[in-house]
């Protein structure tokens, strides 16, 4: 069992987590609560009712209040993390072999047919194969619903470039079923990540107006997630260690966006001017989460608040500093 990002793992209580980046702990997954078992839950598998959470503190009040073994210091990554040993995790939930149950299956619901639809657009309109794409959330789970948002993977870098360009050519073609969103999605948008959100609406559409990565395919949500081949994760647990040294808002320029469309997404940035907090030679901005992908192109300049980590690798001898976003509802980026 190799769990990466976009993957979901169910535990032997029946909780059903997404795993979180690239790298983890031996014989552990990172990953946080997502779909929780509740009577009063109108999501159904199996004689199961299902509630799915959304917020980053109603996961974390979950874990506390449930599951708080699961909750561990990690002297790695110098904070504390949600992480599941593998002899806790009941089944392992594939994105890759639920888009071929989807292919393979003679009765697909409405939600199931549109999904494979617009998978299969991608892969005829990047030219990539099927085995490098995948379907993530509630349907990865069978725990979706009539309205529920479609999420597929794209795994290994060309890959992921060339559904990206072919995703940029589809959202621009009017007789296409793929569209950004219109400022009515992008207020519907805010409005639910509002909670875990701290910036204005007219921050939120400067950035979110331009992101292809998300938006509506036959009028349903979808959030593309790009995800690295195993062959090209260098870093392994514990070559490269993090030290949290403080709190900081930052104003850069973004130097190299060219990893801005994976997740985990990272942005290298020149000519910082620390606003508040410590004062470090900060070197970039990373994220493990979705919405901070494409948050900024090569050479636009950034208002950005996070957590500052000292960045050791061991590898390279080397050390650098980076804010990392996603952690508080404090944590931001926008355009300049």
């Amino acid at each position: 069992m190799r769990p990466r990002e976009g993957d979901l793992i169910e535990t032997v209580e029946s909780t059903v987590f997404d795993v979180k980046g690239l790298v983890h702990p031996p014989a552990k997954v990172i990953a946080f609560p997502r779909f929780i078992p509740d009577q009063k839950g109108f999501r159904q598998r199996e004689n199961f009712h299902y509630r799915k959470i959304y917020s980053l503190s109603e996961r974390l009040a979950f874990l506390e209040q449930n599951l708080p073994h699961f909750i561990i210091y990690d002297m790695v990554f110098d904070e504390k993390l949600c992480e599941i040993p593998l002899e806790n995790v009941k089944r392992h939930y594939q994105p890759t072999k639920r888009l071929k149950e989807l292919k393979n299956s003679q009765s697909l619901d409405a939600l199931e047919a549109d999904a494979l639809e617009f998978i299969e657009t991608l892969k005829d309109s990047a030219n990539v194969p099927w085995n490098s794409l995948g379907i993530s959330g509630s349907l990865l789970v069978k725990l979706h619903t009539p309205s529920s948002d479609i999420d597929p993977v794209v795994y290994g870098s060309k890959n992921c470039r060339k559904v990206y360009e072919a995703l940029k050519s589809l959202t621009r073609d009017k007789i296409s079923h793929a569209k950004t969103y219109s400022l009515e999605g992008l207020q519907k948008l805010f409005e639910f990540r509002v909670k875990d959100t701290q910036i204005s609406f007219e921050d939120f559409v400067r950035t979110e107006s331009r992101k292809i990565l998300q938006g509506k395919f036959k009028d349903r949500d979808y959030f593309i997630r790009f995800v690295k081949d195993w062959r090209e994760i260098k870093a392994e647990y514990g070559t490269i260690r993090y030290k949290n040294v403080g709190y900081a808002k930052i104003k850069a320029e973004i130097e190299d966006d060219s990893e801005a469309i994976f997740t985990p997404c990272n942005y290298k940035i020149r000519n910082v001017r620390i606003l508040e907090g410590p004062s470090f030679p900060i070197e970039e901005i990373a994220s493990f989460r979705g919405r901070f992908c494409e948050q900024a192109r090569k050479g636009e300049a950034v208002v950005a608040q996070g957590k500052v980590e000292r960045v050791t690798d061991f590898r390279q001898n080397r050390e650098h500093f980076r804010l990392l976003l996603g952690n508080k509802p404090s944590d931001f980026m926008v355009l300049a």
